[in-house]
């Protein structure tokens, strides 16, 4: 393509994309900008209605921006604009709890693809002797040395599919009429820079549009398919994206199985299979597992013998695979899947300039992750905090926050022991669907502590159970929201005065036990959750024998289970009264036995 693009000498370059992000294009020649990145389009009213458009080094489209910045051509998105994308979608469904309407829809599998309308390029790659499309398309383009007729190979494979199997929109999209309308806007994009007078238009787009943009109809149909649109309001912006993450399909839909390998592809295509076994014999050896010097030069011929044998001009992924398998791994398939982890998908994680426009939150967030030391991560790392350390009792404070924002940046592991009481364990790890978690997040306030205080103050309003509310209590503790624990424990004291239910006041002790126990650690004022405990104690110790009485086999595990917890709740907090009020109560249930 920039062997193209570099023969034509475009007047103008453009780019299947949105066009609200045309205006952060200039961004994408910036020093600071790494690529894996992705354009973030969402709604800023449903933060959750949003759409990736993931690039990385190796992206035709990336390629195409970066060559028209650098030539200084003008270069613009010619997609239907997701303001209209958006407004033409059914109402959000309802959704549980757990679910992530932002993550983009998974690939169709193979039993979904069986008829050849289902998927052409799956089908024509069978047709041609590969096991899947990915490696059809890379021996067919990827490797290719001489480029000079490609384009004009594909456009009439391109057209022969579509005439062949014109139902293949409606398997791949639902509606049909989406697709029809972006190519429709693609058109009206290239009448517009005829207009202005360009001569040389390049136009980077999937394969399969290429029929509909090469030749244009008359100007009437698509503006009777494009008039009277509905739209919404949209915002965009630049965020760091990973290789695992570019699988999906999102955006313009063309996922990526095997992004790691294609990044040593583009970096080292004279010596693929040198640089690829180097890197394999430098992650064994990581892990200790053997990998000689000789080991890599036969693994090198191995793979050359095989494409050979193949009739390859070089050797792709399987053959790489193959000869790793036999020379490195020997046939196992643990060293296998660390390679397909570490390598083939790769964990590279890419970075966006602070220039580029965020919210306040999101700075706010930045800020934090560079005072405190902590970047993100696409890999997965466990972190060991000892809270009696300042800078670690924040990074602390920073995780809780954001978990109680729904950015669940990092998942707390439990810690037994004596060092239990000021030491946490994190596995962290960031994906880049959390960009959405923090905008949506964003209502709350300018801050993450603003945002975390109030949010958790609105969620404390909406409980009505007491163990959701002690669970929320312990968490606004451990997050250290002052202006939140206040009135959320004074919510706490007002509900459990009302609650007569036994189980469900023994069920609030072990959250509010801990808080109490870390308050000491955190130097957070737990007089008023010892208050509450107090109460709470002697209601259970009230009622507590008559809710004991004349119970089931049924019954009586779960209430000796409540009970084994609540006992260890009061000794760990270690405080004589309640232990004596506790034990009295409980020594006078084993005598009525």
């Amino acid at each position: 393509m920039l062997n193209a693009l570099e023969s034509l000498e475009p007047d103008v370059i453009l780019v299947e994309g949105p066009p609200e992000a045309e205006s952060l294009l200039p961004l994408a020649s910036h020093v600071e900008m790494v690529p894996p990145v992705a354009l973030l389009v969402y709604r800023p009213d449903v933060p959750r209605r949003a759409i990736y458009f993931p690039f990385a080094e190796f992206s035709p489209e990336w390629q195409a921006i970066l060559y028209a910045n650098a030539q200084q051509v003008p270069v613009r998105f010619i997609d239907l604009p997701q303001a209209h994308q958006f407004a033409l979608e059914p109402p959000e469904p309802t959704e549980s709890a757990d679910s992530d309407a932002t993550a983009p829809a998974e690939s169709p599998t193979s039993a979904d693809t069986d008829r050849p309308a289902d998927d052409p390029f799956r089908w024509i790659a069978k047709a041609s002797g590969y096991s899947d499309c990915e490696r059809w398309w890379e021996q067919l383009v990827e490797q290719r040395a001489d480029s000079s007729d490609m384009f004009a190979a594909i456009l009439e494979l391109m057209t022969a599919l579509r005439a062949d199997f014109p139902d293949a929109l409606a398997s791949r999209q639902p509606d049909v009429q989406i697709e029809e309308r972006r190519e429709a806007y693609m058109r009206q994009s290239i009448r517009t820079a005829i207009k202005e007078g360009c001569d040389r238009i390049a136009v980077v787009c999937g394969a399969w549009h290429s029929p509909a943009l090469v030749t244009l109809p008359p100007a009437k149909h698509d503006i009777d398919l494009l008039k009277g649109l509905p739209k919404v309001k949209t915002a965009a912006a630049w965020i760091p994206w990973t290789y695992d993450r570019l699988s999906w399909w999102s955006g313009y839909g063309a996922g990526v199985d095997s992004p790691g390998y294609y990044h040593t592809l583009w970096n080292h295509r004279e010596s693929l299979t040198i640089q690829w076994m180097l890197r394999v014999s430098s992650l064994l050896r990581e892990r200790d597992l053997d990998a000689s010097p000789a080991s890599s030069i036969e693994a090198v011929r191995l793979a050359e013998t095989i494409a050979s044998m193949r009739g390859r001009s070089l050797p792709g992924l399987p053959e790489l695979m193959e000869s790793a398998r036999c020379t490195f791994c020997f046939g196992s398939e643990a060293p296998m899947s660390l390679i397909q982890r570490k390598l083939v998908v790769g964990e590279r994680l890419g970075a966006v300039p602070a220039e580029a426009p965020t919210i306040p939150l999101q700075q706010d967030v930045e800020r934090e992750q560079r005072r405190l030391r902590l970047q993100p991560e696409a890999a997965e790392r466990t972190l060991d905090l000892d809270l009696r350390k300042p800078n670690e009792m924040d990074r602390s404070r920073l995780l809780h926050r954001l978990n109680l924002l729904n950015v669940p940046w990092g998942e707390e592991e439990k810690v037994y022991g004596k060092s239990g009481t000021f030491h946490e364990v994190w596995r962290l790890r960031w994906d880049p669907e959390m960009a959405v978690r923090v905008i949506e997040a964003g209502i709350w306030g300018t801050t993450v502590l603003a945002a975390a205080t109030n949010s958790a103050c609105d969620e404390a309003s909406k409980t009505t159970t007491l163990s959701s509310l002690t669970a929320l209590v312990e968490a606004v503790l451990l997050a250290d929201l002052p202006d939140a624990i206040g009135p959320m424990l004074e919510r706490l004291d007002r509900l459990a005065g009302a609650t007569s239910d036994v189980p469900m006041l023994m069920g609030a002790i072990p959250p509010l036990a801990n808080a109490a126990r870390y308050g000491s650690v955190r130097g957070t004022n737990v007089e008023f959750v010892q208050h509450v405990l107090d109460g709470l104690v002697a209601r259970i110790c009230v009622g507590l024998p008559a809710a004991c009485s004349a119970l089931n086999d049924d019954a009586a595990g779960p209430m000796l289970g409540q009970i084994g917890a609540v006992n260890q709740s009061l000794k760990t907090l270690q405080k004589d009264e309640l232990l004596q009020e506790w034990f009295g109560v409980i020594g006078r249930l084993s005598c009525q036995n």
